[in-house]
């Protein structure tokens, strides 16, 4: 299968990534079949061979998780939501739900206990 994904270069600790078309077996630095851009994370600079890219995926190249987000950004595909994703917003939504439960449970117990005391005295 064919992986649209990130191959670095640079200096140390300035690294760049050039966009490949590469088997999905091969090393992340190996070979590629074809370049088809460049991303920098530092500056955030983004170049597309917007042809070359558009034949790989109506072939059937699957882009990593990092490469289909400059590709949306680069308009190439269009955004979907990821089931990852939604997962991970619906746990959040969980846990701030039982969070303030919690809270409230708390807030209730002691004004409970407040009130008792003012009773006693």
């Amino acid at each position: 299968m064919i992986k649209l994904r990130l191959k670095r270069f640079g200096k140390k600790k300035e690294a760049s990534f050039r966009i490949v078309a590469c088997n999905s077996t091969s090393r992340r630095d190996g070979r590629p079949l074809q370049e088809l851009g460049f991303y920098n994370p530092r500056t955030k600079e983004t170049r597309l061979d917007t042809e070359a890219l558009r034949t790989r995926l109506i072939q059937g190249a699957q882009p990593t998780d990092v490469v289909r987000t400059i590709l949306e950004k680069g308009g190439l595909l269009e955004k979907i939501e990821r089931p990852s994703i939604t997962i991970g917003k619906a746990n959040l939504e969980k846990e701030k739900v039982a969070k303030a439960k919690t809270k409230q449970a708390e807030n209730d117990s002691t004004n409970a206990g407040s009130d008792s005391n003012e009773a006693e005295s």
